[in-house]
């Protein structure tokens, strides 16, 4: 049994990759280091975009563990066009996981890039990971094991959250984790 905490990064200035923590969201990453502290975590995986890395640093930094960065984990594009209504294209993203928007990918593509990741660390020895991710990528690992997360369920995750996958050969189950 692999347990796999997916990690939503803390609250940032903004959404672009180099969107540094608010001082709210360095407070909130020391929380996150306590949280992971009796966790026996082996392993730290991170999406490559500053808000991600600095969720996880306070922990990365007690515990002496390396953030591997793997460009998976990135958030997912919904577009590369600005989208007056992309809240309503978005939730479109949950009803029909095949639509794609002008230089975006699809709820199926993007899902399929994590879960190789998540393959992967079925294959490894370790037993205990952290991926430090975004909101919407995070909520499409979970719709991946429970089929009706869905729209309104991605607006109820937090900055940050923490979900823990537990997976093993016959699939995976997910729990709310961080309160």
């Amino acid at each position: 049994m692999k347990h796999i905490y997916l990690v939503r990064h803390c609250k940032a200035t903004g959404q672009e990759p180099k969107a540094p923590l608010t001082q709210e969201g360095q407070e909130d990453a020391e929380h996150i280091a306590e949280y992971f502290i009796d966790k026996n975590i082996d392993v730290i995986y991170s999406s490559p975009f500053l808000r991600a890395l600095e969720t996880i640093k306070p922990y990365s930094v007690r515990t002496h563990k390396e953030i591997l960065i793997d460009k998976r984990l990135k958030e997912r594009i919904l577009s590369t066009v600005n989208l007056d209504d992309w809240m309503q294209k978005l939730e479109e993203t949950y009803e029909n996981l095949d639509l794609k928007l002008a230089g975006g990918e699809s709820s199926n593509e993007a899902t399929h890039r994590v879960i190789g990741l998540i393959n992967e660390l079925q294959e490894r020895p370790e037993s205990n990971f952290i991926l430090v991710t975004h909101g919407a990528l995070l909520s499409l690992i979970i719709k991946n094991y429970q089929s009706d997360f869905g729209f309104e369920d991605w607006k109820n995750i937090k900055n940050p959250d923490i979900y823990l996958l537990k997976v093993n050969q016959d699939g995976g189950l997910i729990e709310h984790s961080w309160v």
